[in-house]
């Protein structure tokens, strides 16, 4: 777990600053933020983020929250989810939130791009047994759908149970009837969003601090 002093020294701070690409300065304000989520303490909670009143009315709030502390976010390998989260983890998460540097090579826009659609996947693959289900997918459309209050859950469900089919489509072609579509791997995850511009979209307001707008106005 990323276990930090009350104030990172310079040396922290740039090392952090190379494996997330934020500037020293964001860092200092970032931290800023954890203390005070946590309320001084060196690690965060579940309950810490729960209190964050941009987050209530946000209709996948649950799996936002749930990203900070999935292992795979900022493990290398990483499996299952942990109770708590240093600030080292809290800023490797905030980081896919992030737009890319204007001055970078195709190579790394392509990383860059294909780490923030892992994070997303991850964010709906929610049993992180590498498919997002029919069942993952309908929750997440319902709860979009419903939440609005334009319409209600049987609606919804439909709704969602008509775009997994368009999805498995797209990603696998025509099926016949007896075939049973068993999720969206990563894989049709990157075919799906294929020509979508992802990397600049990806941000959450966050202790009413807009991190797209914050982090592009200290984008280098």
């Amino acid at each position: 777990m990323g276990s930090f002093q009350s104030l990172p020294d310079d040396h922290q701070y740039r090392t952090l600053s190379l494996k997330t690409g934020f500037s020293l300065e964001q860092i200092a304000i970032l931290h800023n933020r954890f203390k005070q989520l946590s309320q001084n303490e060196e690690t965060l909670r579940r309950d810490d983020l729960k209190t964050i009143q941009d987050l209530e009315s946000n209709p996948i709030r649950y799996q936002i929250i749930e990203a900070f502390f999935d292992r795979r976010n900022f493990q290398k390998d990483g499996v299952g989810s942990v109770e708590e989260i240093g600030f080292e983890e809290f800023l490797t998460v905030m980081s896919y939130f992030r737009a890319p540097a204007h001055h970078i090579t195709e190579e790394q826009r392509e990383e860059i791009r294909r780490a923030k659609l892992r994070f997303l996947f991850n964010m709906h693959d929610t049993d992180n047994d590498g498919t997002i289900t029919l069942e993952e997918y309908r929750h997440v459309v319902e709860e979009l759908l419903s939440r609005s209050g334009a319409l209600g859950r049987e609606t919804a469900k439909g709704i969602a149970d008509a775009a997994m089919l368009e999805v498995a489509s797209i990603s696998v072609g025509p099926m016949a009837p007896d075939e049973f579509y068993e999720g969206i791997t990563f894989e049709h995850f990157l075919k799906i969003l294929k020509g979508i511009e992802i990397e600049t979209r990806m941000h959450i307001r966050f202790l009413n601090m807009d991190t797209a707008v914050f982090c592009k106005q200290h984008s280098v």
